[in-house]
């Protein structure tokens, strides 16, 4: 390989000098740079996500910082029966438009939901949780028929935790 190389004239030994290391360099990228840039990027978008889910909950950190709702119900709240708290709660998430049927039942209610948005849902869950110690104790799922993304029919049975 040598002697053939030696045995070049001047400009074709420049020539396939250049073209080795055009080689060499191409090499390096796609075999050192190109795995190191696709870590990096999914480190970023690693870090973008943990970014966003910090600042998705900083709200519900000053809330409990605040002692806005320790998760204990007031005595007012638990003097409530559980029909009226049902409603001040429906009403106050504006979903009174998707409840099907509100159902006493012996220690609870049973509310049955139609055509309703998941988060909206989860949300109302969630007030009556921390402001009324009322815990779900049964419930059924399923997705609407005829309805948008998000939108599902659900029958929930709820109890007070205390």
């Amino acid at each position: 390989m040598k002697d053939w190389y030696l045995s070049l004239e001047y400009q074709e030994r420049l020539l396939v000098g250049g073209g080795v290391f055009v080689v060499a360099l191409t090499l390096m990228w796609a075999l050192l740079w190109l795995p190191l840039d696709r870590s990096h990027t999914a480190l970023r978008t690693n870090v973008d996500n943990w970014a966003q889910s910090v600042k998705d909950i900083q709200p519900l950190r000053a809330a409990m910082q605040t002692g806005a709702n320790n998760g204990t119900a007031t005595s007012t709240a638990i003097e409530l029966t559980p029909i009226v708290v049902i409603d001040q709660t429906l009403s106050a998430r504006g979903l009174n438009g998707s409840v099907k049927t509100r159902t006493p039942t012996p220690n609870g209610i049973r509310v049955e939901f139609e055509n309703v948005a998941f988060d909206d849902l989860v949300l109302w869950l969630g007030d009556l949780s921390s402001a009324y110690a009322m815990e779900v104790q049964a419930g059924s799922m399923s997705v609407a028929s005829r309805a948008g993304p998000g939108r599902i029919n659900a029958s929930i049975t709820l109890e007070r935790s205390l």
